[in-house]
């Protein structure tokens, strides 16, 4: 219910309203220049309650992100990834201030993605809103907000931070394969663990993981089940997510090369323990990969570890592998990621794609 009060030349609108115990609650606003003015709010607070919206619950949109990823984030995500989102919490803190979630609207988030994609890459705009959509999601889930200020935002970012990633033709992929396996002695693991990630396509830290029990050699297969949290030394962790979870087909030289390291006679393929690696093993091995092509002559900027995971889906996407396929072996939950993350070698081929299909109406 509703009611309308003039004072000082201004009206003021009063809703009231009981909640599922009975107990009463009242919203009021003023400031209305016109009495019908005061009534358009009115009703809009009133179709509001009907659609289950806590008319009365406006908390300040940076305190909502924290604990709403306090709440439902931080028991299941890795420290690393905690870390991510105190960042996250930190820029939206220092942006958005004070501002209460209810009075963000879509081109109060737009101009933040405007002004903040100014300095920022890509990769670190998308992280970003991926974060808050899905916190937003959860502020209409708790009946706070009836909007998404979010849909159909444009996310902006500065084309000179952005990289496309860097991959290594069939050439050169042959290349390093041939460079590694001059390099393979069991006490000496970087190799074999690149070795690895070339012909799985595998994460970083799922291949740490991985031990003798996760390699089936009848059926020449590696499941990938968890992952070894490095950075801080914490051993074992799960997937990144459920769909990461995998049993992927190895070609027998993998498994050839992998059966040297048994002489190390440790649980794991690389390591006695997921403790046993170092928090600046990543960065050895990116500075082994590069240090290995240059010296076969392949210059590449800043080519990283985990551009081998791009360079398994360019040379997949080479020899026509089904897209569906390659999302599966890379653990993605849907096509639609692996289509996302690798847009740019997926248009690549798509040309000679077209080039075949013309060939083959050709010959009807």
């Amino acid at each position: 219910m509703a009611s309308f009060t003039k004072r000082n030349g201004k009206w003021q609108a009063r809703i009231s309203w009981h909640d599922e115990n009975g107990k009463l609650h009242q919203k009021a606003k003023s400031g209305f220049a016109t009495k019908a003015q005061a009534k358009d709010y009115a009703t809009q607070m009133e179709n509001e309650l009907i659609n289950g919206v806590d008319i009365a619950a406006d908390p300040v949109f940076a305190d909502y992100f924290k604990t709403w990823y306090e709440t439902y984030r931080l028991p299941k995500i890795s420290k690393a990834t905690a870390g991510n989102y105190i960042i996250s919490s930190r820029v939206i803190t220092k942006y958005f201030g004070d501002i209460r979630i209810k009075q963000i609207k879509r081109s109060t988030y737009q101009k933040f993605l405007n002004d903040y994609g100014k300095d920022h890459s890509f990769g670190t705009m998308k992280e970003l809103t991926s974060k808050i959509k899905a916190c937003v999601k959860s502020a209409i889930a708790d009946g706070i907000i009836s909007k998404d200020f979010t849909y159909n935002a444009n996310i902006t970012y500065n084309k000179a931070l952005t990289r496309k990633p860097e991959y290594l033709s069939i050439s050169e992929l042959k290349q390093l394969i041939s460079a590694l396996n001059d390099d393979l002695r069991p006490d000496n693991v970087k190799p074999y663990i690149v070795l690895t990630a070339i012909y799985t396509g595998a994460r970083f830290s799922e291949i740490l993981a991985l031990t003798w029990k996760d390699v089936d050699y009848l059926h020449r297969t590696i499941t990938i089940n968890k992952s070894v949290d490095y950075k801080y030394n914490l051993g074992f962790k799960p997937t990144k997510n459920e769909s990461s979870n995998r049993t992927i087909r190895v070609n027998g030289e993998l498994l050839k090369i992998l059966a040297q390291l048994k002489t190390n006679q440790t649980p794991l393929l690389f390591a006695k323990t997921p403790q046993s690696f170092k928090n600046s093993l990543l960065q050895d091995a990116n500075l082994y990969l590069r240090s290995t092509l240059e010296r076969i002559g392949i210059k590449k900027r800043d080519y990283t570890f985990h551009a081998l995971r791009h360079s398994h889906v360019a040379f997949l996407l080479s020899q026509g592998i089904d897209i569906y396929a390659i999302s599966k072996r890379l653990g993605h939950s849907n096509m639609t990621t692996t289509i996302n993350v690798y847009a740019y070698l997926i248009d690549e081929y798509k040309h000679k794609l077209d080039d075949e299909i013309e060939q083959k109406l050709a010959q009807l």
